[in-house]
């Protein structure tokens, strides 16, 4: 059986990987400065982190949520604690998009509607609901084309209001700041005032932080720089720092009934020991702190490099725009001083390194980064 050929891949292959180095079957160790897409917050193969997983998969790694799994509840308490939404309830699943699809359907259960807000650059998924709302026509099949989904200019609350005002929005979704749209960051009164609004017009606020949270902007949600509260906040990536687990965060005046949502493996033993795990060590090396303070490093030294390239972002979620196509400096940056980063579009390179990057790594990346950018400078600005 042949693989269904939709991933365009590098010819790497990843055998091990520790902290924020991967090595590869030819002996060959890269930085990583990607995480890939988001998902490393404490590190590769943190010892804390293969020890909680192996010690539970030894005991049991899985049973359905038909019994008591006290994990669940020790998971739930120790991520409201950290986030500073203690009074939350917490369900969980297996990925970002199935916890944008439980959002979604809340949404719908509670305001009774079933047209959402979604806005331009963003990403939400790919599944049913959350594609729908995600601006990317060439990934929404035709059995997602909906009259629901409503995509809307980023920062236009004019635009916004004039949808919410017809009474027929459920909820407006937006990233704490988009990721694979290029690290664009919502205005502060933006945010604030589409939780104002949503809640005049009867409707839910759902804040996607399934890259922007977890520590990984400097707050433990990006949404945290601003004063705004959402209904809903959902969660994934950097939540298992590599095992499958998603979650949504629900305010806690939303009342579940049996049934209203399920999952078979979501909330498993496996997951709630890695996200368990996660929460440990971020909280004991104060990775959100050291994320704010590591990537203000990298934001200030990689502004004097070139007048020529934009940056934008929060903590260890950065984007640089360039004037022309940035292939070549990735690939140069890849394959000649190996070091992982991510792209968005033709033109923004995204750095998404995990959360222990130290500044001794930070550092070198700059050196190199430096240099690869001078030497392929001349095309960058060929378009």
């Amino acid at each position: 059986m042949k693989l269904f050929d939709v991933y365009p891949l590098f010819n790497i292959t990843p055998v091990k990987a520790s902290g924020c180095y991967v090595w590869d079957s030819e002996g060959n160790k890269y930085l990583d400065l990607y995480g890939g897409h988001a998902v490393i917050s404490i590190g590769h193969s943190h010892p804390h982190y293969v020890s909680m997983i192996s010690r539970q998969l030894n005991e049991i790694g899985f049973y359905s949520n038909s019994i008591q799994n006290p994990l669940q509840q020790e998971l739930a308490d120790k991520l409201g604690n950290i986030s500073g939404y203690p009074d939350y309830q917490l369900f969980l699943c297996n990925s970002g998009a199935e916890a944008n699809e439980n959002a979604i359907k809340l949404a719908s259960f509670v305001t009774g509607r079933k047209k959402f807000i979604s806005f331009r650059k963003g990403f939400h998924g790919r599944t049913s609901a959350a594609v729908a709302l995600t601006d990317n026509p060439k990934i929404i099949a035709p059995v997602n084309e909906t009259g629901n989904a409503i995509i809307l200019p980023f920062n236009d609350l004019e635009a916004v209001e004039a949808e919410l005002k017809t009474g027929e929005i459920a909820a407006v979704i937006i990233e704490g700041i988009q990721g694979i749209g290029g690290i664009n960051i919502p205005e502060p009164e933006f945010l604030e005032s589409l939780g104002t609004l949503t809640n005049k017009y009867g409707g839910l606020l759902i804040l996607d932080e399934i890259q922007s949270g977890y520590g990984r902007s400097g707050r433990f949600f990006a949404h945290q720089y601003t004063s705004v509260k959402p209904d809903i906040i959902t969660v994934a990536k950097g939540m298992g720092n590599g095992f499958p687990i998603g979650g949504a965060m629900i305010r806690p005046d939303i009342k579940p009934w049996p049934g209203m949502l399920g999952t078979t493996f979501g909330g498993n033993h496996l997951a709630c020991a890695a996200g368990i795990a996660v929460l440990d060590v971020m909280e004991e090396e104060k990775l959100i702190r050291h994320s704010e303070d590591i990537g203000n490093y990298l934001m200030e030294e990689l502004s004097t490099i070139s007048s020529e390239i934009q940056i934008r972002g929060k903590g260890l979620m950065i984007g640089l725009e360039f004037p022309g196509p940035v292939s070549g400096l990735r690939k140069k940056l890849l394959f000649e001083s190996k070091i992982f980063t991510g792209v968005s579009g033709n033109n923004i390179i995204r750095l998404l390194p995990p959360l222990t990057l130290n500044k001794d790594e930070a550092t070198y990346f700059l050196k190199v980064f430096a240099k690869t950018f001078q030497e392929v400078s001349a095309s960058l600005n060929a378009n």
